[in-house]
């Protein structure tokens, strides 16, 4: 039997958490310093994950390669089969021709402004897709759609990252706030659900600051100043509408369907704004942007059928995933195969809390994301085979079926870059490395409202997941807290809630999200990782302002 310590180098927390920080660190060495490629800086990382285990951890090396393969299972299913068919879903609308008609119509929406349109799909579709599918489907989505606007791969790799943050902690369907209600509940069903609304109604007073700015920071990337001074209304209007939703839904309504309501009422309110406000230095903005002159709105070719057709296979998939987890989740979950993993499951090894930390894999045959996006690229390819306007927009099945296979060859690097971050997630995460790196935080006095965001920002970093830092942190937060005689008088959720968001701001410097996005724009992981981390530290040291802030003066305003 293995039972993880916080403390095993010479007693010490703090040396032992500095030791546990030696995989992080050779990663992003190998990622940056070395500029080896990203499956290449990963292996090397899995090592030294491996060897911290074993050696300094007391881990057997045994149950150290099977945790690293366990890492690897979930890294392929459901992690990479998600990505997979999420950019094999744009893929169908790319050999179709319809992906052409889906960016004329953002053109007519946008006024020939690429700035607005590409703020409508970063930010509020790829909110509706964080929304129904997560786990990287928003960003291999929309990165391909950026692109198709003729903005330049890195630029578009660092817009779709940055606009994934603000939904995240509600998406897929709530599911990191019912992780964090799950984790702290101790059995208790009950306890967890109200533990879930608690929390999610304390981020509604966090969440909506991030996407509040989130939009201009897009513009302000795309065009500097001169994007605000020409775009500051119609961003002001997706901003503000997007983040009293959020706040709304979060507090008042059901949090499962925050996302999806405040996706959709952003989206619809700059639409219509847009048939009222005329975009200003349009031309001039494409011409910085180094793209050809915009289209004329006389010479829009779309039909009331076109532009439909353009957007009926994302109402197909928003359909699909609606019916999946708003609908027969319970039906879908019912296939799921749990499959003790060998070597370490069955209570073998136990986490520095005494719990089992996850040796079960649950292999989701239909609950997966990625057979809901299957299953919506297949009825799309049937209503697109039906609708080709007499074969103007042909495609096949066999084309729909052969484009799987580019698809995979596409991302086979990327895929092994994400199959083994798990892994090295997992060795971390079971021989306790993890643990000790958020107990030393954790143990900050009057400062760790400062620093509990952080914690949640390095279970995101390391996981490539905000669900798996809640699974991960949840506790510590919550314990944390309770003992802190800063915080007496504080109610404990606040940190659930902080943890929630500091992953949200991860994500863009995960190295899950950059494999997806150096999938989308074939840029390296690396470039898109040096554009990104300033971004990600910048929103990380204002969230830990606005908790802390929350958890002395402004502590009156939470619910």
């Amino acid at each position: 039997m293995f039972q993880a310590t916080i403390d095993p180098i010479a007693g010490s927390l703090g040396l032992s958490a500095l030791v546990a920080c030696i995989p992080l660190v050779t990663f992003f060495i190998m990622l940056l310093g070395v500029k080896a490629r990203a499956y290449i800086s990963a292996i090397v990382a899995l090592a030294a994950a491996v060897a911290v285990a074993c050696i300094g951890f007391q881990m057997p090396l045994n149950f150290a390669l099977a945790s690293a393969t366990q890492g690897a299972a979930f890294g392929a299913i459901p992690i990479v089969y998600i990505i997979l068919m999420a950019v094999w879903f744009y893929q169908l609308t790319v050999v179709s021709g319809r992906a052409d008609d889906l960016r004329e119509f953002f053109d007519f929406v946008g006024a020939g402004d690429v700035r607005i349109q590409a703020m409508m799909i970063a930010f509020c579709f790829g909110a509706l897709l964080e929304a129904l599918a997560g786990f990287g489907a928003p960003v291999a989505i929309t990165a391909t759609m950026i692109l198709a606007l003729g903005i330049k791969p890195q630029k578009a790799a660092l817009i779709v990252l940055l606009a994934n943050t603000a939904p995240v902690a509600f998406g897929p369907v709530g599911t990191p706030i019912t992780t964090a209600g799950a984790m702290v509940a101790g059995g208790d069903s009950a306890l967890a659900v109200e533990t879930a609304h608690h929390v999610a109604a304390i981020a509604g007073y966090q969440a909506p600051v991030l996407a509040f700015v989130v939009p201009f920071l897009l513009i302000f990337i795309l065009d500097g100043t001169r994007g605000w001074r020409d775009c500051w209304a119609p961003t002001l209007v997706v901003s503000a509408t997007f983040a009293l939703s959020q706040w709304w839904c979060s507090n008042h309504f059901a949090y499962e369907l925050t996302d999806v309501v405040a996706s959709l009422l952003s989206l619809g309110a700059v639409v219509v704004f847009m048939r009222f406000w005329k975009p200003r230095g349009v031309a001039a903005a494409r011409e910085r942007l180094g793209l050809p002159a915009a289209q004329a709105h006389a010479e829009h070719s779309l039909t009331p059928g076109r532009t439909f057709m353009a957007l009926a296979p994302y109402l197909i998939l928003v359909v699909v995933f609606s019916i999946g987890k708003l609908g027969i989740p319970g039906m879908l979950a019912s296939a799921d195969i749990k499959i003790p993993w060998p070597i370490i499951s069955g209570g073998v090894i136990l986490n520095a809390a005494g719990n089992d930390p996850g040796t079960t894999f649950t292999l989701g045959l239909l609950s997966t994301p990625g057979t809901s996006i299957l299953v919506a690229g297949i009825i799309t390819t049937l209503v697109l085979m039906a609708f080709d306007e007499g074969g103007r927009y042909r495609i096949t099945m066999g084309a729909a079926i052969r484009e799987i296979g580019a698809t995979i060859y596409r991302m086979r690097f990327s895929g092994l870059t994400i199959i083994l971050v798990l892994s090295l997630a997992y060795v971390m995460n079971f021989s306790g490395q993890t643990m000790s790196i958020g107990q030393f935080l954790a143990g900050s006095g009057a400062a760790f409202a400062f620093i509990s965001p952080v914690l949640g920002w390095v279970g995101t970093a390391v996981t490539g997941s905000d669900t798996s830092s809640n699974a991960l942190f949840a506790n510590l937060q919550q314990s944390a807290a309770q003992a802190n005689p800063a915080y007496a008088a504080i109610d404990s959720d606040l940190f659930l809630a902080a943890n929630t968001m500091g992953g949200v701001i991860a994500k863009m410097v995960s190295p899950q999200s950059l494999a997806i996005a150096a999938v989308a724009t074939r840029v390296r992981e690396a470039d898109i990782m040096k554009s990104t981390l300033p971004w990600s530290l910048g929103l990380l040291l204002g969230l830990c302002c606005l908790v802390f802030l929350q958890a002395t003066v402004l502590n009156f305003i939470l619910p």
